[in-house]
């Protein structure tokens, strides 16, 4: 029997089992999860209603600096362990009924939780579930699709970058017939990217995507071959291509620059260096994404969320013009991603206030 329980009971299961996973109690992570379920509660709701706003509040609180990138991979950790003690419940075991799915996070995605927590949740829903986890390499997951014979396939991300990445899977899953159900903080609040990429099927959660399952997702039609991309004509300047090849220059350019126009560092440490080319280098990894969806928010958003991790290191979000500056120098010649760094440069004062991580943005 399921019991129902009040908001204010799951409220208190949420603060113990954050307290267990940020105090790196994994025995007790644990005991509160399979004594909620003794109790009654469903596996549903404890991994919908409970783990994943406890993992939500992880990633907010590394991004305010509450918790350092080692303790967000602890509590993370646990929470994975959880979720794998909760699989062997006995109230985790229902009849399949025969449908097949395949689950599986988009090659260099390493966020597997919410690709987890779906495939538990289908699972306990009745599907048969392949879950192959973290950055599955496109090869690898086709290969898998035409050995299982699967009736559709999640594909997950959360980071934004993965984009292009994630249209060669979702393009090569349904070369083969297996339609693609897309799902992440990458594909953004609303699915855009989702669509722009040419998915089948988009969902905003578990329990949407679990819901869009059972209603069928029709298989590609091979017959009638691939439309064109439209929606990506854009990538006909180039502009893309030429900026992720030169990647690694433009790094260098800009950090170039920034010790000689900005004065504080020539007291950086090696370390302090070090983090100033990641930082960078992140900065043009999503502006290449920003030019393959062509997505002026998609790199604002970004600027956003970055200025808003440095004011919680107190790091002034000021710190991020002098880059952007020479990034746009050093592009002058590219209208779009030109475009791109006028409109996040405009409002970079306005995001340093801005505490919310936007779609698709590291956590």
């Amino acid at each position: 029997m399921t019991t129902t329980v009040d908001v204010t009971g799951l409220d208190t299961l949420r603060g113990d089992l954050w307290a267990a996973v940020t105090g790196r109690d994994e025995y007790r992570a644990a005991d509160l999860v399979l004594t909620a379920l003794d109790t009654g509660i469903s596996a549903e709701t404890v991994l919908l209603d409970v783990i994943a706003p406890v993992q939500a509040r992880v990633g907010r609180a590394w991004q305010a600096d509450r918790l350092t990138v080692a303790q967000e991979h602890a509590a993370t950790a646990i929470a994975e362990r959880v979720i794998a003690a909760l699989a062997h419940h006995p109230a985790h075991r229902p009849a399949p009924y025969g449908g097949r799915i395949t689950v599986a996070c988009v090659d260099q995605e390493w966020h597997a939780l919410p690709a987890r927590l779906l495939a538990e949740v289908l699972t306990l829903r009745g599907w048969r579930v392949d879950f192959l986890g973290a950055q599955v390499p496109t090869p690898h997951l086709v290969t898998h699709l035409h050995n299982t014979g699967a009736d559709a396939v999640a594909l997950s991300s959360s980071l934004a970058t993965r984009l292009p990445t994630a249209h060669s899977a979702i393009t090569a899953c349904q070369a083969v017939g297996v339609p693609v159900l897309a799902g992440g903080a990458a594909f953004g609040p609303d699915g855009r990217y989702a669509r722009l990429l040419g998915a089948d099927a988009w969902a905003p959660d578990a329990r949407a995507a679990a819901r869009r399952l059972a209603d069928g997702i029709p298989s590609p039609d091979l017959a009638a071959g691939r439309p064109e991309d439209t929606g990506l004509a854009h990538l006909t300047d180039q502009e893309y291509t030429l900026v992720v090849r030169a990647r690694a220059r433009l790094v260098r350019v800009v950090l170039a620059r920034l010790e000689r126009d900005v004065p504080a560092m020539a007291g950086y440490s090696v370390p302090q260096r070090e983090r100033t080319a990641e930082d960078i280098a992140h900065i043009v990894e999503f502006l290449g994404v920003a030019l393959y969806t062509d997505s002026d928010d998609l790199f604002t958003d970004f600027i956003r969320w970055t200025a808003a991790v440095l004011t919680a290191r107190r790091v002034p979000a000021r710190s991020l013009h002098p880059a952007l500056d020479a990034l746009a120098t050093e592009l002058k010649d590219f209208p779009r991603a030109t475009r791109m760094l006028d409109r996040a440069r405009r409002h970079l004062d306005e995001a340093a206030a801005t505490t919310d991580q936007p779609p698709g943005a590291p956590a």
